[in-house]
């Protein structure tokens, strides 16, 4: 579930990615790519949960044939033609799930907004069924959970079709220090739909690239540093990090249980919040939602744009801005459209201490992770393939033809070298990271200032993909809010040569509804999402 920071990528987890080794080349600069083969008309391209409720209530369509088509579309677009490898495994029983939610619409009506809406969910999200959930990894593939994870329950509780998992950055992009984002052992390398050769970024790597190429109506994704806002910003799609709690983490396949969440991944703001109202609630199995404030699920789709009038605003620029002038220049025109809408907007309004989580927090990490995965497949039960860490190493190194072909597992065995929870090293990183994140961080900035909410670019253009030395420095905002446990919603921004960028909104805990407003807002003012072309790589002819 790691992602991005405005630290260097090598000094932590490498944020985003790289890309498709199999893709094209890139082109001589000032060349414009070849026109693609476009794929065949798509009847339900860019059609958001509403229209699709709207089709099955009008007949026009049902559950069972909205899945047909999204699934004719991953064999088109996912299996063939531009190859994204973006779903891993397609749910042998999504058909018949379809057409009982069918039966039961005839009969009972509706369960809600997701009643019969085909999703994908990643693929370190526990599902008890005919799927695997394996993290990507050989070392679980063909297992699954006892129980479906409280995400999978609740969508299915929603009337949602879960129609397959998604690619991702193995093990959620944390096992080595120089893997390819995107990359897994099950899937190989996901491809960004924009331009094929640069990566989707990671770790939620195949939600990104599925949704922005319409193979579903909407995805979920897990993060632990950047791994919804950042594959959410370079595919051009709304992402969601919740704050920590708001969606129980049980059954999930676990990094660190300080930043780990999971969240929605759509193509527009407002499907977005459907979907986290769907998953959103306290879960018994997880301590973080049992201390989380009362709040109503439907409070989550409950947006406001108007609320953008009068709301302050502070833009984050320290560690943002000045790492691609392109990428300013298109956030520059996001800030002026800001306070054309009547935002009151503070800028600067910097985070200090945005720059003090190179050690700490990759410290935290290791140690939870090595707590953390241990409990995880300890409860899989005696025929699961791999018990512990250990075993995963073990495991990689056995396989290491099909496992470890480009990179290697340096954080899994760091973390293996860790002691328990219980050590001074580890309570003293935890520490600091909270105090940094949260009182010196986004809370200091947003009570001197007064601010609603924090404004940045998310992040910069998707990067080519480079399977031989791993992923390529890379910059961002994640860090402060993930390492905060505080939200973070992402939503399309603009262009870089034909690369898609977000913007963030962010702020403190359970302001989801604040921040998903602001970006209704700015979404209904742009419409910045468009399609992806598939080209073979980015257009240089554009600016």
């Amino acid at each position: 579930m790691s992602g991005g920071s405005g630290l260097s990528r090598r000094s932590l987890l490498r944020y985003g990615a790289a890309g498709a080794a199999a893709a094209a080349l890139p082109l001589p600069a000032g060349s414009a790519p070849a026109p693609p083969t476009p794929p065949p008309a798509f009847p339900l391209e860019e059609a958001t949960i509403a229209d699709l409720a709207a089709k099955m209530t009008s007949g026009e369509e049902t559950a069972r044939s909205l899945a047909e088509k999204y699934l004719a579309r991953i064999q088109t677009l996912d299996r063939t033609g531009p190859a994204l490898h973006s779903v891993l495994e397609i749910n042998p029983d999504a058909l018949s799930i379809a057409a009982a939610l069918d039966r039961e619409r005839r009969e009972k009506g509706s369960r809600g907004p997701l009643h019969g809406i085909p999703v994908l969910i990643k693929d370190n999200v526990g599902t008890a069924d005919r799927m695997s959930t394996a993290a990507g990894s050989l070392a679980l593939e063909g297992v699954a959970p006892k129980e479906d994870s409280f995400v999978a329950r609740r969508l299915r509780a929603a009337g949602a079709v879960i129609l397959g998992k998604t690619n991702l950055s193995e093990w959620a992009n944390f096992r080595s220090t120089h893997s390819s984002s995107g990359w897994s052992a099950r899937g190989g390398q996901c491809r960004n739909p924009y331009a094929l050769d640069r990566n989707p970024s990671g770790s939620s790597s195949g939600s990104g690239a599925a949704v922005a190429a319409n193979l579903a109506a909407a995805a979920i994704g897990t993060e632990t540093d950047g791994s919804i806002v950042s594959p959410s910003s370079a595919c051009g799609i709304v992402g969601v990090k919740p704050t920590l709690g708001l969606v129980s983490r049980a059954g999930i396949v676990p990094i660190a249980h300080s930043q780990d969440t999971a969240g929605p991944m759509a193509r527009t703001v407002r499907d977005a919040a459907i979907l986290l109202s769907a998953i959103a609630g306290a879960d018994p199995a997880d301590p973080a939602t049992r201390t989380a404030p009362p709040f109503r699920a439907e409070a989550l789709t409950a947006l406001d744009a108007s609320a953008i009038r009068g709301a302050r605003l502070g833009v984050v620029r320290k560690s943002i801005s000045g790492n691609n002038a392109a990428t300013d220049r298109v956030a520059d025109a996001a800030v002026a459209l800001l306070k054309d809408l009547g935002a009151v907007v503070v800028d600067p309004a910097d985070i200090e201490t945005v720059d003090d989580f190179g050690k700490t927090e990759i410290e935290v990490l290791l140690y939870e992770f090595k707590a953390d995965v241990n409990a995880y497949l300890a409860a899989l039960g005696p025929s699961a393939p791999a018990r512990t860490l250990a075993d995963l190493i073990a495991f990689n190194r056995k396989h290491r033809d099909r496992e470890m072909p480009y990179f290697e597992q340096e954080l899994f065995e760091r973390a293996e070298a860790k002691g328990p929870l219980t050590e001074k090293a580890y309570q003293d990183a935890l520490a600091a990271d909270v105090q940094n994140a949260r009182a010196k961080g986004i809370d200091a900035i947003v009570q001197k200032e007064r601010l609603d909410a924090l404004v940045s670019a998310t992040g910069g253009p998707a990067w080519l993909t480079d399977l031989v030395n791993g992923d390529g420095s890379a910059w961002g905002n994640s860090t402060v809010p993930a390492v905060a446990g505080y939200p973070h919603v992402t939503v399309p921004m603009g262009f870089v040569f034909g690369l898609p960028v977000g913007l963030s909104f962010f702020g403190p805990a359970w302001s989801e509804t604040r921040l998903l407003s602001y970006a209704l807002a700015f979404e209904q003012a742009t419409r910045h999402r468009r399609p992806p072309r598939f080209l073979p790589s980015a257009d240089l002819a554009t600016a």
